[in-house]
């Protein structure tokens, strides 16, 4: 985090934020393990490495895609600094955090020693929550840590525009990740919210309904496909970024289409095809962790041979 005259506002990292979410997707590295599923720091280093390299316009770790709910306080400690460290105040480092509120915040504060910039509010475990619990999650949060809160909108997390305006009053909730694509409340949010409040896409793949979320004022989103696939991923955002419907279709249909028809093979592909097609490029990532599971044989076929046709769209090679 840069630290400049002490550390910087909630609004100071708002614009960061908001600086980067329109020149690059949001790019949520993996979490490197080795065979025997233990934590490879080396492994993490290389590939956050390798996603900055790309030009992200923030890195967020250990978040779903880093494989959060799996991680111990320690693991979770060094994959965050690893991040920080790679960075190197470059781009915005917005680390997940989760679970109920106490636990949540034992996270924030290893986050602030690691040195992030803000967290991502991962959906709490297990149990449905009335409006009023789902603000006091936050408000409980917020109140034990000074870094700025982005909330995630997904599972049994679903905001009404009342509870988004009472959420958006506290200081350090500068934002929200929306990850159930239905537009009509999205825009119903975004009309309630502070004029600088922050939103972006967080639907499984996002490419896929980037227009359209674009076209309710949330054109900002986050790139699985970057953790593998800078390429492709970079291509994508310069031809919607532009305008070049040719290019978006032919990407889409091309490519991203196919790879969700694959993700939807079976519960937690969203994070192991992206994992297995990481290898496939020579990534150091290793195996998923349990509950997940490394895609069959089969499923690992298909996937390379998606992964060599998108690649060729975009000119790149494994």
């Amino acid at each position: 985090m840069v630290q400049v005259g002490g550390d910087p506002s909630p609004q100071d990292v708002a614009r960061r934020l908001r600086k980067g979410l329109a020149q690059g997707v949001l790019s949520f590295p993996l979490t490197a393990f080795h065979d025997d599923g233990s934590l490879d720091p080396d492994g993490c280093r290389a590939h956050v490495a390798d996603r900055l390299a790309a030009g992200p316009g923030a890195v967020f770790p250990a978040c779903g895609t880093g494989e959060f709910f799996s991680l111990d306080e320690e693991e979770y400690r060094q994959v965050v600094r690893i991040a920080v460290q790679e960075a190197a105040g470059r781009v915005p480092v917005v680390a997940g955090t989760g679970y109920g509120w106490a636990q949540a915040a034992r996270f924030a504060r290893i986050a602030e020693d690691a040195g992030a910039d803000a967290l991502l509010v991962l959906p709490h475990y297990l149990v449905a929550a009335p409006q009023d619990g789902l603000a006091a999650q936050l408000e409980q949060l917020a109140a034990r840590t000074r870094l700025p809160l982005v909330a995630y909108q997904r599972g049994q997390v679903v905001y009404t525009p009342a509870t988004l305006r009472r959420i958006a009053r506290v200081p350090n909730v500068i934002g929200l990740k929306d990850g159930h694509s239905d537009l009509d409340r999205l825009q119903r949010l975004t009309l309630t919210a502070p004029e600088d409040f922050l939103f972006f896409n967080g639907a499984a793949t996002a490419e896929i309904q980037a227009r359209a979320y674009a076209a309710v004022g949330v054109p900002a989103y986050s790139s699985a496909v970057h953790a593998f696939a800078p390429e492709i991923a970079g291509a994508f955002f310069g031809a919607l970024r532009d305008g070049d419907h040719g290019t978006t279709d032919k990407l889409l249909r091309d490519f991203y289409v196919p790879f969700v028809e694959l993700r939807d093979r079976a519960p937690g592909y969203a994070v192991s095809l992206v994992k297995a097609a990481a290898r496939l490029r020579g990534q150091r990532v290793g195996p998923v962790r349990a509950p997940l599971t490394d895609p069959s044989p089969a499923d690992l076929a298909d996937l390379e041979a998606l992964l060599t046709a998108g690649l060729d769209l975009v000119g790149a090679t494994l």
